[in-house]
Parts: C-alpha cells; sequence; structure tokens
C-alpha cells in the first residue's frame, strides 16, 4: 500500500494557485482575502523566516485563534522546510511550555493577545530564539518580532524536503495525561488530504464555514484537503464559535457545508434557526465526540434538508479514518473508511471479529503517524505490524460502516477538544486538603461529555466542591477544569491499586 504520488506540501500549494489562479477565498472580520494575496504573502514569510534564522527540519510552534494567519503560516514554514507544530490557544502556561520544550521549537507564532503568555511558556527554554506576533489593530505586537515585517522581505524558493520529512509534530496525550508529539510527513497528509477528496466531496458545494480551531489537527486536515478540491473553495472564518454570528453568516454568504462538533450543533438548535435563511446549507460535518442521536433527530426536523455527515479520525492518522459519504449517510455510524484506509476489530488477544461485534478498532493506512516524538516504546506499543491500535471500542457493520461505541481508553472529550484525567488530578492534588482524586467523564447532550472529579480530604470539611472546581479553573484553563467535584470518603481502588474509574462511573449512574 502506498501513498498518493509525493509532492511536499509547499508545491502542492503552489500547484494548487497555479491551477485555480487569483480569486476571493476567505473572508474573515468584514474583509476579502484573495488566493493570490495570500499566496504572495506566504512566499515573502517564507523569506522572512529564512533570513530569521528558520531553518529547515525545525519546529515552529503556532499558537493561535482563528485568522488567515494560521495557514499563512503553516504555508511560509513549509516552504521554508520547517516543521509546523500547532498549539492550541487554549492551553494554560503549562501545557503549551511542556509542547514548545518537548518540541524544542527555535519559534513560535502568536498573536498579540497571547503574546504574554506565550513569553511566559518559553521564559527557562533556551533553543526558543523567537517569539514572532501578527499585529493588532494599532500595529502592536507587544514586542515580538513582527510577522507583517518578516513578509516584506523576498519571496522564497521552495526548501528540498522529501515525501518522508517531518512536516507536522501534533500534540496529542495519552491515557498518563503527557502529551506526546505525533510525527506526520509530507507524504502522510498529502494522502489524508488526496483521500477526503475522494470520500467527501460534492461537486458544487464550495463554500464552507470554518469555526474549529485550525491551530489543531482538524486545522490541519482542512488545509490540505482544501489544496486538492478541484473547484475553487471559498471559507468563510469565523475567529470562534458563536452560534448567532454562525447562523448570520451561513445566511449572508450562502454557505453550503460546516464542520462542527456536537457541542455547537446543541448551541445552534438553541438558537431561533428559523428566523434565519438557511436554505442554501446543504451539510454539517460532526466528529471529535458521540452525537446524541436526540440533536440529530431535532436538526433534521428543523432543517430537513441538512444532511448530518459524522466522521472519525485521530491525531496518529493525520487526523481522518472514515466518514460518511454523501447520499449514503447511516445513522449513529462515523461512516465508511476513506480511499487507502483499512479498518479491522480485535479483541484484546488481537483476533479480528466479525460483523457486529465490539472490540478495538485498527487501522492501516498511509496516513498513520511515523511515531511518536522520541518515544519508541509508545510507538512499539500503538503500532504493530503496521497497524495503529486507536484504544478505542467499535464495530463494523455488514456494509462496513464503523460504530463507535466506547473508550478503551480514558480520555474524555469535552466540547471537541481533549480533557486527561492525570491532568485534572494532578491540578486537584496540588490543593493541601487533598488526599486522592479520580477523574471521569459524564455523557453530556451539549458537550458530549462533562469533566467530573471525585476527592477525598485530609480533614473533613477542610474544602468545599465548588472551592476546588475554582482552584482547578484557575491551574489547568478554561475547558479542562472540571464543572462538577464530589466529597467522597474514599477514592475507589481496584483490587491492584489502581484508581477504579469504572466504579467512580457507576456513582454517576
Amino acid at each position: 500500500m502506498t501513498a498518493v504520488a509525493g509532492t511536499n506540501l509547499a508545491r502542492l500549494n503552489e500547484e494548487a494557485f497555479e491551477r485555480r489562479g487569483d480569486y476571493q477565498s476567505i473572508f474573515y472580520e468584514g474583509r476579502w482575502h484573495s488566493s493570490g494575496e495570500l499566496f504572495e504573502r506566504s512566499c515573502r514569510l517564507a523569506g522572512g523566516l529564512i533570513e530569521l534564522g528558520i531553518e529547515a527540519g525545525e519546529r515552529v510552534a503556532v499558537c493561535m485563534a482563528n485568522c488567515p494567519e494560521v495557514t499563512l503560516s503553516y504555508q511560509a514554514l513549509w516552504r521554508a522546510g520547517a516543521v509546523v507544530t500547532p498549539a492550541m490557544f487554549l492551553l494554560s502556561p503549562e501545557d503549551l511550555r511542556h509542547v514548545i520544550a518537548d518540541s524544542e521549537a527555535s519559534a513560535v507564532i502568536t498573536t498579540p493577545e497571547f503574546v504574554d503568555k506565550v513569553r511566559d511558556a518559553v521564559a527557562p527554554l533556551d533553543h526558543v530564539r523567537h517569539v514572532i506576533s501578527t499585529e493588532s489593530a494599532d500595529g502592536a505586537t507587544n514586542g515580538a518580532v513582527s510577522l507583517g515585517a518578516l513578509e516584506e522581505s523576498d519571496p522564497a524558493p521552495i526548501a528540498p524536503r522529501g515525501d518522508d520529512d517531518l512536516a507536522v509534530l501534533l500534540y496529542t496525550g495519552g491515557t498518563t495525561g503527557r502529551a506526546k508529539g505525533v510525527m506526520i510527513s509530507h507524504a502522510s497528509l498529502n494522502f489524508t488530504g488526496h483521500a477526503v477528496q475522494q470520500a467527501a466531496h460534492v461537486e458544487g458545494v464550495t463554500r464552507a464555514l470554518m469555526t474549529l480551531p485550525l491551530a489543531h489537527a482538524y486545522g490541519i486536515l482542512i488545509t490540505i484537503s482544501g489544496l486538492h478540491t478541484p473547484e475553487r473553495p471559498v471559507t468563510v472564518l469565523l475567529r470562534w464559535f458563536d452560534p448567532g454570528t454562525f447562523l448570520s453568516m451561513v445566511q449572508e454568504h450562502e454557505v453550503q457545508t460546516a464542520p462542527l462538533v456536537p457541542s455547537m450543533i446543541q448551541m445552534l438548535l438553541a438558537q431561533p434557526l428559523e428566523e434565519f435563511d438557511l436554505s442554501s446549507l446543504r451539510y454539517l460535518g460532526s466528529g471529535a465526540a458521540p452525537l446524541a442521536p436526540e440533536l440529530v433527530d431535532e436538526l433534521r426536523r428543523r432543517v430537513p434538508w441538512v444532511s448530518i455527515r459524522q466522521g472519525y479520525g485521530l491525531s496518529e492518522t493525520a487526523a481522518l479514518v472514515s466518514t460518511n459519504p454523501a447520499g449514503r449517510e447511516k445513522p449513529g455510524s462515523v461512516g465508511l473508511p476513506i480511499p487507502g484506509t483499512e479498518v479491522r476489530i480485535l479483541d484484546d488477544f488481537g483476533r479480528a471479529l466479525g460483523t457486529g461485534e465490539p472490540g478495538e478498532v485498527c487501522v492501516r493506512t498511509p496516513a498513520v503517524m511515523q511515531g511518536y516524538w522520541r518515544a519508541p516504546e509508545a510507538t512499539a506499543e500503538a503500532v504493530r505490524d503496521g497497524w495503529l491500535h486507536t484504544g478505542d471500542i467499535g464495530y463494523l457493520d455488514d456494509e462496513g460502516y464503523l460504530f463507535i461505541v466506547d473508550r478503551k481508553k480514558d480520555l474524555i472529550i469535552r466540547g471537541g477538544f481533549n480533557v486527561y484525567p492525570r491532568d485534572v488530578e494532578d491540578a486537584l492534588l496540588e490543593h493541601p486538603a487533598v488526599a486522592a482524586a479520580g477523574v471521569v467523564g459524564r455523557p453530556d447532550a451539549r458537550r458530549g461529555e462533562e469533566v467530573v472529579a471525585f476527592v477525598s480530604l485530609n480533614a473533613p470539611n477542610a474544602v468545599s466542591g465548588e472551592e476546588l472546581v475554582t482552584w482547578a479553573r484557575e491551574r489547568i484553563g478554561g475547558y479542562k477544569y472540571p464543572r462538577e467535584v464530589y466529597i467522597v470518603e474514599a477514592i475507589p481502588l481496584t483490587a491492584v491499586g489502581k484508581l477504579d474509574r469504572k466504579a467512580l462511573r457507576a456513582r454517576l449512574l
């Protein structure tokens, strides 16, 4: 099994521009950006980055909220031969420091509102030579190197990089909560972008609304798949999700498709949909967490002409494994494997299971990661004989559609964002009154899952659950902290002394 005929991602971007020419391609905050403008800027930014000393193979972190400069930075970094390392702007300074330190990034590209957090994160890191920022409305960069000034350089030629060279280092976590770098090559991303177009493209559907974070695995996939689109794609880009703005943009720009997560769909259903002209909208994508059947039913009742296409992917597979084909969507399923991708279901002994039998979802595809960054043991555990063992539980039906029924790992997905229980537990254990802590996810119709913590105390009534919620929120950021903390006499343990999460989940029933 081989990947799509190779080209590095900078060459792919150049070929896409040559094929489609100059047109209005991105609408952001009241202004259109043309494909020609963005391509020219990326070539000049690549030149500026090279003059700044960024070398081929170096990792550069990109920590931004949605804006055209996210994908602009990606294209410039690939043109310069560097490795894109996305970092969610929602990360706490400690988590951001881990990503930057572990990747040994030589620079961080950000926006003015996050410069202080980035400086805090990189303060003890000698290998970070530059903090680069876009300019605010008044031209300020909070003392960082100006991205705009770098764009004044001469355009750079494409740095020679091979198909197997590293293109992206995506940080994900394991059951211990420590984020690991997922190594994705130019060839792997090119393969997945092409496969997405084969599996999901619908002729004439070219106007998309993007509100999911671009500085994330999914954002990388969207960037690359757009370069394979045969038509001229148009993107209406939102800085972040707001349901009212989302509906207004669909109406104003006659949007046809949009990728979402279940929590966003829940918020949209709380809006007066009937007051907006949504007649142009044909597809909504859903991923990152299970989509509750009641949400699907309500959406179909209120906007019956819109099809919901669920999909499934991991950072370790360049963000996609399967998707529902247009016109052949199957309710409750995350779809068929994308072209060139094999899925099989194995039991705990590595034996293949039959139709309808749940087991671990294993994937073989040219998009599978090269491995975890500097973690050979973790790589050997995850990828065996060319098959990625996802840690997710699912089954295949008699038509080959994949259904995800549970997670083998303890990962919690809240509103489309990964929350690792150990991170939350560690934050709670920093409180002097907390003796032990256990964190689990509770199914939630709006967020997919909600983060719930159980703690035992060193002394009765030493602290309240509400105080611990505040404590955790101040330490681990806006999407990770537990919304509910229950004080219990003792945290349940298994026979071998491990935290018994199953017992904790049972208390939530």
